[in-house]
Protein backbone atom coordinates (compact mmCIF):
# COMPACT_ATOMS: atom_id res chain seq x y z
CA UNK A 1 0.00 0.00 0.00
CA UNK A 2 0.98 3.64 -0.60
CA UNK A 3 1.86 5.70 2.21
CA UNK A 4 -1.30 7.92 1.70
CA UNK A 5 -4.14 5.56 1.58
CA UNK A 6 -6.54 5.87 3.66
CA UNK A 7 -8.45 3.17 6.05
CA UNK A 8 -11.13 3.37 3.38
CA UNK A 9 -8.85 2.72 0.92
CA UNK A 10 -7.55 -0.36 2.34
CA UNK A 11 -10.84 -1.51 3.62
CA UNK A 12 -11.47 -1.53 0.03
CA UNK A 13 -8.66 -3.14 -1.55
CA UNK A 14 -9.10 -6.41 1.41
CA UNK A 15 -13.47 -6.42 0.93
CA UNK A 16 -13.97 -5.66 -2.27
CA UNK A 17 -11.45 -7.39 -4.38
CA UNK A 18 -12.13 -11.34 -3.05
CA UNK A 19 -15.08 -13.12 -3.92
CA UNK A 20 -17.31 -15.27 -1.71
CA UNK A 21 -16.49 -18.40 -3.84
CA UNK A 22 -19.35 -20.01 -2.15
CA UNK A 23 -21.94 -17.40 -3.10
CA UNK A 24 -20.65 -17.01 -6.90
CA UNK A 25 -21.08 -21.12 -7.01
CA UNK A 26 -24.68 -20.90 -6.21
CA UNK A 27 -25.17 -17.86 -8.26
CA UNK A 28 -23.73 -19.10 -11.36
CA UNK A 29 -25.62 -22.44 -10.82
CA UNK A 30 -28.48 -21.30 -10.10
CA UNK A 31 -28.49 -19.03 -13.71
CA UNK A 32 -26.90 -22.33 -15.44
CA UNK A 33 -29.52 -24.33 -13.97
CA UNK A 34 -32.40 -21.81 -15.35
CA UNK A 35 -30.81 -21.42 -18.45
CA UNK A 36 -31.59 -25.53 -19.20
CA UNK A 37 -34.52 -25.40 -17.33
CA UNK A 38 -36.18 -22.55 -19.35
CA UNK A 39 -34.73 -23.64 -22.31
CA UNK A 40 -36.25 -26.98 -22.28
CA UNK A 41 -39.82 -25.64 -21.23
CA UNK A 42 -39.58 -23.22 -23.73
CA UNK A 43 -39.39 -25.81 -26.45
CA UNK A 44 -41.57 -27.85 -24.75
CA UNK A 45 -44.44 -25.26 -24.96
CA UNK A 46 -43.13 -24.20 -28.88
CA UNK A 47 -43.92 -27.67 -29.79
CA UNK A 48 -43.51 -29.04 -33.41
CA UNK A 49 -43.01 -32.38 -34.76
CA UNK A 50 -39.34 -32.81 -33.75
CA UNK A 51 -38.57 -30.74 -30.14
CA UNK A 52 -35.65 -30.03 -29.52
CA UNK A 53 -33.21 -32.14 -31.20
CA UNK A 54 -29.92 -29.77 -30.66
CA UNK A 55 -31.36 -28.98 -26.56
CA UNK A 56 -31.39 -33.40 -26.58
CA UNK A 57 -27.86 -33.62 -27.09
CA UNK A 58 -27.30 -32.69 -23.45
CA UNK A 59 -28.62 -36.59 -22.98
CA UNK A 60 -25.07 -37.56 -23.99
CA UNK A 61 -23.58 -35.62 -20.45
CA UNK A 62 -26.74 -34.94 -18.41
CA UNK A 63 -27.43 -38.63 -18.05
CA UNK A 64 -31.14 -39.26 -17.54
CA UNK A 65 -31.79 -35.77 -19.18
CA UNK A 66 -34.59 -35.33 -21.61
CA UNK A 67 -36.61 -33.06 -24.26
CA UNK A 68 -39.52 -33.01 -21.43
CA UNK A 69 -41.56 -31.58 -18.37
CA UNK A 70 -38.95 -33.65 -15.91
CA UNK A 71 -36.24 -33.88 -17.90
CA UNK A 72 -35.75 -30.11 -17.40
CA UNK A 73 -35.74 -30.51 -13.56
CA UNK A 74 -33.15 -33.05 -13.92
CA UNK A 75 -30.96 -30.35 -16.94
CA UNK A 76 -31.61 -27.68 -13.80
CA UNK A 77 -30.14 -30.50 -11.16
CA UNK A 78 -27.38 -30.96 -13.55
CA UNK A 79 -26.85 -27.46 -14.77
CA UNK A 80 -26.69 -26.52 -11.01
CA UNK A 81 -24.17 -28.58 -10.20
CA UNK A 82 -22.00 -28.10 -13.13
CA UNK A 83 -22.43 -23.88 -12.49
CA UNK A 84 -21.65 -24.24 -9.00
CA UNK A 85 -18.43 -26.08 -9.84
CA UNK A 86 -16.95 -23.59 -12.14
CA UNK A 87 -18.08 -20.47 -10.30
CA UNK A 88 -16.58 -21.48 -7.61
CA UNK A 89 -13.71 -22.52 -8.48
CA UNK A 90 -13.31 -19.36 -11.03
CA UNK A 91 -14.10 -16.97 -7.55
CA UNK A 92 -11.18 -19.30 -5.95
CA UNK A 93 -8.71 -18.50 -8.46
CA UNK A 94 -9.56 -14.99 -8.90
CA UNK A 95 -9.22 -14.76 -4.95
CA UNK A 96 -5.62 -16.73 -5.30
CA UNK A 97 -4.44 -14.16 -8.13
CA UNK A 98 -5.73 -10.99 -5.64
CA UNK A 99 -4.11 -12.62 -2.72
CA UNK A 100 -0.83 -12.56 -4.71
CA UNK A 101 -0.55 -9.25 -6.31
CA UNK A 102 -1.91 -7.92 -2.92
CA UNK A 103 1.77 -9.99 -1.06
CA UNK A 104 3.61 -8.56 -3.60
CA UNK A 105 1.96 -5.06 -3.62
CA UNK A 106 2.99 -5.39 0.20
CA UNK A 107 6.78 -6.50 -0.27
CA UNK A 108 7.22 -3.30 -2.57
CA UNK A 109 5.59 -0.65 -0.06
CA UNK A 110 7.62 -2.14 3.04
CA UNK A 111 10.86 -2.15 0.84
CA UNK A 112 10.29 1.47 0.03
CA UNK A 113 10.17 2.14 3.88
CA UNK A 114 13.05 3.61 5.52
Amino acid sequence: MADGDTGLEKLVLTRLLRLNATLQGVVTGTVVGLGVFIATNWLLFKGGEVVGPHLSLLGQFFIGYRVSFLGSFIGFAYGFVLGFVVGYFVARIYNWIVAAREDKRLDHSRLRLP
